[in-house]
């Protein structure tokens, strides 16, 4: 059985039966303020260290999301990696190259020295814009996350999950080349408790779902 890999200049391994693996997202300009703040500012030194400090509490991969709307992404992608690759006690950890722009990806991923995961890709804008962008991922050695969410939006219960888990799981092992352990399926986490009848069922659906994919998607990881 094939062993799900990634890398910075330090393998990081997932064994079956392997805890949760920390990802560090406080490089992430959606999630944090602070960091959000030092990139618009142009202050990447302070930014490298937010990611020396992650590391250093315990973070096994490195999320860098950098879409602020005020700046360019794929230029600011591109200086913070080679920034960070510059740091061996940063650069040892993988990094989740994660924009909602499929440009940003990619320069982010050429950036990387070791095997980094894409952050991510859908079927949102249909089956050839899926198979272009996982080819590009693939070919730049890298594993990647897939959304649930297809033509006519999120998926937000067990079947749409499972249609969609399937369908994209056969498009990357069946025409995009991917190995199925550098498929990690993000089966939507939405909102729970918020009285309303219609989202009773959201929790017990995720987690049904990622059950469904441990057991008909082999190697695919959640």
């Amino acid at each position: 059985m094939s062993i799900p890999t990634y890398s910075g200049l330090e393998p990081l391994r997932i064994f079956p039966g392997s805890n949760f693996v920390n990802i560090g997202e406080r490089t992430n300009v959606t999630g944090s303020a602070a960091f959000r703040k030092l990139i618009k500012n142009g202050n990447y030194d302070e930014a490298v260290s937010v990611a020396r400090q992650q590391v250093e509490n315990g973070a096994q991969v490195i999320d860098v999301n950098l879409d602020e709307g005020m700046i360019d992404g794929v230029e600011a992608m591109r200086k913070f990696l080679n920034l960070i690759a510059a740091e061996p006690d940063i650069a040892r950890v993988p990094v989740m190259v994660d924009s909602s722009k499929f440009s940003v990806i990619e320069a982010g991923l050429k950036c990387l020295q070791g095997k980094g995961i894409a952050n991510s890709i859908s079927l949102k804008e249909g089956e050839a814009e899926f198979l272009r962008q996982a080819k590009i991922i693939h070919r730049l050695g890298a594993a990647t996350v897939v959304m649930c969410f297809d033509e006519q939006g999120q998926a937000d219960n067990f079947e749409r999950r499972i249609a969609i888990a399937q369908r994209s799981y056969d498009l990357l092992t069946q025409k995009a080349g991917f190995a199925p352990h550098d498929i990690i399926i993000d089966a939507n986490i939405l909102t729970v408790a918020t009285g309303m009848a219609e989202h009773d069922r959201y929790a017990i659906d995720f987690i049904e779902a990622v059950r469904w994919i441990k057991q008909h998607l082999p190697g695919a990881l959640t």
